[in-house]
């Protein structure tokens, strides 16, 4: 994801700070508090215009040269020039430049010496195109010189040094000199490096700072919300928090899970496709689930079997397990539980040669009509009823306008397209924000967004209900109706009248 950063230049340091300069302001003329000031030169150069402007017409009145002045006169043009001098510079410089000006950064009309520059790039980091990096230590010199030549693997940095800051800024420097480019934009400061070391995102060269948004209200099931959602996409939590808005005027949403169920399908292959479909006789026969269910839940006390659903291919053997994982997502807790019933089945089937732990009938991180139609984790319906003139007010449009559109475009273009659970505006773009912002997995957004969004005129066609289906939400028990009611705000907010619902951030705490 492009963070897409903006140049940042370095503030000056404050007025008053150890080591700052003293900088002389515009509103510095007198020794005045700055609106005294300000009232004075307004005063004297209204005066002193005031003044001239009669002086003079006196002078045309009597034929007088106007270059002829008197002490008085001196010292009003004097007064003129020096109040419109500091009006301008205090007034109405900066007001021009923001207009005349192509830069976004702001500028400190001062009057002083410049800027003190701001402090010199890490030498590990490397700074802009031309800029020699500062001279590393030896021992940090011989590090990096060895990690470029291959001699010294990058991945044991950490292990070695005992430092993850400092292994994070040899490992970017080392990077810096095979590619020969600078890493510029991405921080390598300010983040602890140690809590993720052994837990996630090896080989860490920085950090990409994303904004997170707050909207909310959301009224769920009674209860109210606050949605973080992590984007760089303009409008998105504007448009989003609009709708929880809109939610919330109307009385609320209403959500109910339809399924709990994580999956994980193995494969196996076998001699001969008779020998798979005997397997597979054996795993769907109810007499034999208990046992299986016992063999499953002895790898956690949360998960649970609740089926096998197996499919053919040749004499390749898919076995689809699900099971209930409590408040977690469960991904690990189910891979576990399949390890167990495999070494199981192995002692009756040791002509069994499995393949892969998962074999892509899950389906996980890929779109597929198994989890639409089976579902995926949790699957939830969320539905609301937005009053008319609630619609008209926060949505700025008609009950009737917004059912026709999802008709013809959520419905019947995404038909068109031949969509595969893309019946909805865009509930990828909201459950991704939120995926990011509470931790989860972004890569299960593509499951996790399969939504259809469905409009009605209700109360004789005055009031608008609101349905999302969202049959594989891929979280965590904590977050998923807040995905699927957010997605319904998110459209419901947008300005050609996409309706969705948003997930809601339903109990943020996990076991």
């Amino acid at each position: 994801m492009d963070a897409r950063q903006r140049p940042r230049r370095v503030a000056p340091p404050a007025v008053g700070q150890a080591g700052a300069p003293r900088v002389l302001q515009a509103g510095d003329a007198l020794p005045l508090p700055i609106r005294h000031t300000n009232l004075i030169f307004s005063a004297l150069f209204a005066a002193s215009l005031a003044y001239l402007m009669r002086r003079w017409r006196e002078k045309i009145r009597s034929s007088t040269p106007l270059h002829v002045v008197d002490l008085t006169e001196i010292l009003s043009v004097f007064g003129l020039v020096a109040s419109l001098i500091y009006l301008l510079s205090f007034f109405g410089i900066a007001f021009v430049q923001s207009i005349v000006s192509s830069s976004d950064e702001d500028e400190d009309f001062l009057v002083g010496p410049p800027a003190a520059p701001g402090p010199a790039p890490c030498g590990h980091l490397g700074g802009a195109e031309g800029v020699v990096p500062e001279k590393m230590p030896e021992e940090d010199e011989e590090i990096v010189a060895s990690v470029v030549a291959g001699k010294v693997p990058s991945y044991v940095l950490e292990t070695r040094l005992g430092d993850c800051r400092r292994a994070a800024g040899l490992r970017r420097e080392a990077v810096r000199r095979i590619t020969g480019r600078q890493i510029e934009g991405l921080p390598l400061d300010g983040f602890d490096y140690a809590s993720i070391l052994g837990q996630c995102c090896e080989l860490p060269v920085g950090y990409v700072q994303l904004p997170v948004g707050i909207a909310g209200p959301l009224l769920l099931d009674g209860q109210r919300f606050y949605v973080p959602m992590a984007t760089t996409e303009g409008c998105l939590v504007a448009s989003t928090n609009r709708g929880c808005k809109a939610i919330a005027e109307s009385g609320g949403a209403t959500s109910v899970v339809l399924r709990d169920a994580m999956t994980r399908a193995p494969v196996a292959r076998f001699p001969t496709a008779r020998r798979a479909a005997e397997l597979k006789a054996f795993l769907e026969d109810p007499a034999n689930f208990d046992t299986l269910s016992v063999v499953f839940n002895r790898s956690s006390r949360f998960g649970r079997l609740q089926g096998v659903q197996c499919a053919m291919a040749g004499r390749n053997l898919y076995m689809r397990f699900s099971c209930s994982t409590g408040d977690a997502m469960g991904m690990n807790m189910i891979s576990k539980g399949v390890q167990n019933v495999l070494d199981y089945l192995q002692d009756d089937f040791p002509d069994m040669d499995v393949i892969s732990i998962s074999g892509n009938f899950c389906s996980d991180k890929k779109p597929a009509a198994v989890n639409w139609i089976e579902g995926r984790g949790k699957s939830v319906v969320c539905e609301a009823v937005i009053k008319e003139e609630i619609v008209k007010k926060v949505l700025k449009t008609n009950v009737q306008s917004l059912v026709e559109l999802n008709v013809i475009k959520n419905l019947a273009g995404s038909a068109v397209a031949g969509a595969l659970g893309g019946f909805n505006a865009h509930a990828s773009n909201i459950v991704t924000a939120i995926f990011i912002a509470t931790g989860q997995d972004p890569a299960q957004n593509v499951e996790s967004s399969q939504c259809i969004t469905m409009l009605e005129a209700v109360n004789d066609g005055k009031d608008l209900h609101i349905s999302v289906t969202m049959p594989s939400i891929e979280v965590c028990k904590c977050i998923v109706f807040i995905c699927s009611v957010i997605t319904i705000s998110r459209h419901c907010a947008d300005d050609d009248h996409k309706i969705q619902f948003v997930w809601s951030l339903y109990n943020f705490d996990t076991q």
